[in-house]
């Protein structure tokens, strides 16, 4: 699915949406350069899951996890700085019962998580608009209708 995105408000909307299509064990790769909008559709997302906190990137600390108020906790990667899934595997987090959002998945991602909701963005003009293209992978998505909007 593709869709074009002209506002950060268009950007978080879209992560409210997505939202509603998340449960316990879901995973969600955000790819897109700096300044995309990645963090703001994760704050969408953290809105979406009444995720307690501030959505923030978690560039320095890697992972912030927030709890929810009425459901499985969001943790927000950064994985830019990782290098291998072993990395990943260290920073301990509970895949199977929180919703995970990465931002700069890796290449190496593919061979740890089978199952995963992908969302590239691109930001080619150099006004707020983008296009963002939606992928899913594995068995856990095969008809899940995607909501992308409040």
């Amino acid at each position: 699915m593709k869709l074009t995105i002209s506002s950060p408000e268009q950007m978080e909307s879209l992560g409210l949406g997505v939202a509603k299509s998340l449960r316990a064990g879901d995973v969600v790769l955000l790819e897109g350069e700096l300044g995309a909008g990645k963090t703001t559709l994760t704050r969408g997302i953290g809105e979406g899951l009444l995720a307690n906190g501030t959505i923030q990137s978690p560039t320095f600390v890697l992972a912030r996890t927030h709890r929810t108020k009425a459901g499985p906790n969001l943790v927000h990667v950064d994985a830019y700085r990782l290098g291998s899934a072993v990395e990943l595997d260290d920073l301990d987090i509970d895949f199977e019962n929180s919703i995970v959002v990465i931002e700069w998945p890796r290449d190496f991602l593919d061979s740890v998580i089978a199952d995963y909701l992908k969302i590239k963005i691109d930001r080619t003009r150099q006004d707020d608009v983008r296009e963002v293209e939606l992928i899913v992978s594995g068995n856990r998505w095969q008809g899940v209708e995607i909501a992308t909007g409040n």
